[in-house]
């Protein structure tokens, strides 16, 4: 398993990225514009992980800001914790085993979503490529939020 990035909800992202890169200098390492979701994903390294962070896997901060106005209570401006692994089935289906509810199975062979007993967000994304559809991956439904 490896640490990827934590994604935070923000309201004004110039604001933000004066802040994190201006003032805290953090480097912006990729952006992301998804019309379609109406929301730009910013990533953000440390200065010292900021050469090649995507490639070296590095971990970084996401920016995420919603197109539209919103506003986040505490919690809802923090978003995710993300994990990489080297098997999304293998990983949901130990889970599980152990008890821990799958909120957003991976349907896709790629993505799933589970919450800390303290409900925060973790999302599980498959290693490379995603993996063939699987059952009872493929069919379950999503369960609370994620």
């Amino acid at each position: 398993m490896r640490y990827l990035h934590t994604m935070v909800r923000v309201h004004n992202l110039e604001n933000s990225l004066d802040f994190y890169c201006n003032k805290l200098g953090l480097v912006e390492t990729r952006r992301k514009e998804v019309a379609a979701g109406r929301f730009t994903l910013v990533f953000l390294a440390a200065s010292k992980d900021a050469d090649g962070a995507q490639a070296s896997g590095s971990p970084e901060l996401e920016l995420t800001y919603n197109w539209d106005t919103e506003d986040y209570d505490y919690g809802r401006n923090f978003g995710h914790l993300a994990y990489q692994v080297d098997n999304i089935y293998e990983m949901c289906q130990r889970l599980m085993d152990a008890g821990v509810k799958i909120n957003r199975p991976p349907r896709d062979g790629r993505m799933a979503f589970v919450k800390s007993p303290d409900n925060i967000s973790i999302e599980l994304l498959q290693d490379g490529d995603a993996l063939p559809p699987a059952e009872p991956w493929a069919s379950m439904e999503n369960f609370g939020s994620w």
